[in-house]
């Protein structure tokens, strides 16, 4: 018994030898192949779309991203700071400009500007804490001031701040 391919004269059909037996592909003129392009033609558009949906929520996430890290770089770069300038409080023959200065150098080292800082060193001048005294030396900046974007969109009305006390090291 020989299996040939089905006659028909609308499609191209194949036989494939399986083992010792041939079998005849079926004929693709179900009509799938008609509707599958009609449903991509009807479909031109849709990835336009999808972008244009999608596209301002993707770009909404990322800069919020960058700005969110950017706010945790500046208040570690000025905790570094007040720390820096709290070490140079606590020593013999410290100035309050000393210790501001010393706050600048440390945010301008780490490219944060440091116009938009105020340093507060408690108490003024650092020599008035006595021996074992405490001086405080506070950094805040608005973060509006230090944003890579031109326009802060979340964090735009808030102010980092940090705050290291140290005791009062002097030779007596």
């Amino acid at each position: 018994m020989s299996l040939t391919p089905a006659a028909c004269t609308d499609c191209a059909t194949e036989s494939v030898k399986v083992g010792e037996m041939k079998r005849t592909l079926r004929p693709r003129h179900f009509g799938l192949d008609k509707g599958y392009r009609l449903f991509r033609l009807k479909r031109s558009g849709a990835a336009v779309v999808e972008f244009a949906i999608v596209a301002p929520l993707f770009f909404l996430l990322i800069f919020g991203m960058i700005e969110y890290g950017r706010m945790v770089m500046v208040q570690q770069v000025i905790t570094n700071a007040s720390r820096e300038g709290a070490r140079r409080a606590v020593l013999d023959g410290a100035t309050t400009s000393g210790v501001v200065s010393a706050v600048n150098e440390f945010l301008d080292s780490a490219a944060v500007d440091s116009g938009a800082a105020d340093v507060t060193v408690s108490p003024d001048p650092p020599e008035n804490a006595g021996f074992g005294g405490a001086v405080t030396v506070t950094v805040q900046i608005p973060f509006s001031e230090v944003s890579w974007l031109p326009s802060p969109m979340y964090l735009g009305s808030t102010t980092l701040e940090a705050k290291t006390s140290m005791r009062r090291e002097t030779v007596q």
